[in-house]
């Protein structure tokens, strides 16, 4: 258990510090705000592709309780190991935050003051999370485990863009990234309705995944790859 927990937590704090300090260095490097997502995604995406080849023996490499829960609605984990999951990566995904903060010379809490209220970037959540977990369980349950770094690094960089919300997906990025007041900064009161929208796409993914997969498959022995 310390090993998958502080997989977690390690992960999902470099997982954050990934996304807010390219944020913050997009934001140093150009005022075009075009730009600034495109090197915030291709950060993003190559920084989380990195860490779930590299942690997820460990623990999965879930680093988000959307999927945490998911694995939990479906009996992949018991409910003391979700939970440990979740407190590990919430306060990674704090601690991660603050790093990258303090890489470029911020407040170590730098509290964001970027309101994403709207009913749509709502809504624009719900969807990624949903896309999130389809990816993340038709590649899983379809026996190509092999392949989920490449397919959620993918789908992340693809939601960035067409998603309003610029794809969060994730209720421990949600909280923190309330606590950096740049690029990729949500301010604390527009956090909530993230992340209920996140847990609604929980709870539609379950059932979806289950009626495409009802049945996980193994994936193929080395010898029958």
């Amino acid at each position: 258990m310390l090993q998958k927990l502080t997989a977690e937590f390690v992960g999902t704090a470099f997982l954050l510090a990934g996304v807010v300090g390219s944020g913050i260095m997009a934001e140093n490097l150009t005022d075009d705000v075009g730009l600034q997502l495109l090197q915030n995604t291709l950060a993003t995406a190559g920084v989380l592709l990195a860490l779930i080849l590299a942690l997820g023996p460990a623990s999965g490499a879930h680093f988000n309780p959307a999927v945490t829960l998911t694995e939990r609605l479906l009996g992949g984990i018991d409910t003391p190991t979700a939970l440990g999951y979740v407190a590990a990566q919430v306060a990674g995904g704090i601690v991660g935050v603050m790093a990258a903060n303090v890489m470029f010379d911020l407040s170590v809490v730098n509290w964001s003051t970027k309101d994403r209220s709207s009913g749509n970037l709502v809504f624009a959540e719900g969807v990624a999370t949903l896309g999130l977990l389809l990816v993340i369980y038709g590649v899983v349950r379809s026996g190509r485990s092999n392949m989920a770094a490449f397919s959620v690094s993918g789908y992340i960089a693809g939601a960035y863009y067409f998603t309003s919300s610029t794809s969060f997906a994730n209720p421990a990025v949600t909280i923190a990234r309330t606590f950096s007041d740049t690029f990729a900064g949500i301010e604390p009161a527009s956090a909530p309705m993230f992340i209920v929208a996140q847990f609604v796409a929980v709870a539609v993914g379950v059932v979806l995944i289950k009626v495409i997969y009802p049945v996980a498959k193994a994936d193929p022995s080395p010898e029958d790859a």
